[in-house]
């Protein structure tokens, strides 16, 4: 299999399992939020949601060196 190919395929299932990932996690805060207008407490994340969120840091990482690789290899 060629590199290229295989850049490729890397790019598309990493893309698919980082937006499924990203809709799998809990919605940590409104838009109200981001303008000051919330009340909630930060909390820590914990057993599946930190694992939801470390797989999603990953997938992303390995999505933008696949492509920051395929603009590299010919």
């Amino acid at each position: 299999m060629d590199i290229g190919v295989f850049l490729n395929i890397l790019i598309f299932v990493s893309a698919i399992i980082s937006i499924l990932l990203i809709l799998l996690q809990q919605r940590g805060a409104s838009l109200g939020a981001g303008f000051g207008g919330s009340g909630e407490l930060n909390t820590e994340r914990r057993g599946l949601e930190k694992s939801l969120f470390n797989a999603t840091i990953v997938f992303v990482v390995v999505f933008v060196l696949s492509i920051l690789a395929i603009l590299i290899v010919p």
